[in-house]
Order: C-alpha cells, then sequence, then structure tokens
C-alpha cells in the first residue's frame, strides 16, 4: 500500500514515517506540508492511502479530501486531527473520507487501521466516519 503523508508538522510526518518504515506491504511514497503540495502530490503519485490533517498553516486539509475523492480511482482518504469536533467530523463525512482520529486519543488506532488495509483488510468500520 502506497501512502502519502499530508501535515504540516514535520515532527508528526517523521514520527508516522518511523511507525511504518518496517511494516511489509506499506511504503511511503512522500510527505507533504501544504495544501497544495498535497494535491500535486496525489495527482502525481497516485497513492493507495493518505493520511491527511485537516488544519493547515494555509487553510483546510479538507479542501485536501475534496480533490482526493473527485479523482477516478480515489485514496483512501484517513483524517487525522487534533480539532476532532462535530462539525468536522460532519464535514469530512459529507466529503466522503474513509476515517476519522483524533491525534491526541487515536494515534494507535489510525497505525492498526493502515495496518489492516495493506495486508487486504478493511475491518475497520467503528472507526470509519459513520453517518448521522
Amino acid at each position: 500500500m502506497r501512502v502519502l503523508i499530508a501535515d504540516d508538522s514535520s515532527m508528526l510526518r517523521g514520527k508516522i514515517r518511523e511507525l511504518f518504515d518496517d511494516v511489509p506491504g506499506i511504503e511511503i511514497i512522500g510527505e507533504t506540508s501544504t495544501i497544495q503540495a498535497s494535491i500535486e502530490a496525489m495527482r502525481e503519485n497516485r497513492p493507495d492511502a493518505v493520511i491527511c490533517d485537516i488544519r493547515f498553516q494555509e487553510g483546510n486539509g479538507i479542501d485536501v479530501l475534496y480533490e482526493a475523492k473527485r479523482m477516478d480511482n480515489p485514496p483512501i482518504m484517513i483524517m487525522f486531527t487534533n480539532y476532532p469536533y462535530p462539525h468536522y467530523q460532519k464535514r469530512c463525512r459529507d466529503e466522503q473520507a474513509d476515517y476519522f482520529f483524533d491525534k491526541s486519543s487515536e494515534f494507535e488506532d489510525m497505525v492498526a487501521i493502515l495496518r489492516e488495509l495493506a495486508a487486504g483488510g478493511r475491518n475497520g468500520k467503528s472507526r470509519q466516519v459513520q453517518p448521522d
């Protein structure tokens, strides 16, 4: 599974990369720190999954989600945020995010889902963005 990390925190991108460096089936194909770079990297590299923050210094990561879901064969979108507020979760659900995780309390859950997806599973529906 080819994964793009889209987050404006270099520390967080490094931590995620380290977690997956030696995991069979997961290849981190890039890291981006801006919305525009994230959109360009998705279009150019066609990742299988994107781990995307919601808040970037210059705007909203939901714009990345919006663009991803309009691609042919869109990547699995894992929204990963320090802002797990209901209005963000609703917007992500409305834009068809596949998963929504709180960075402060669900880091390991996000890792587990990505490992499961890389192993060919998609059993983690309890963590998927749920309808109203």
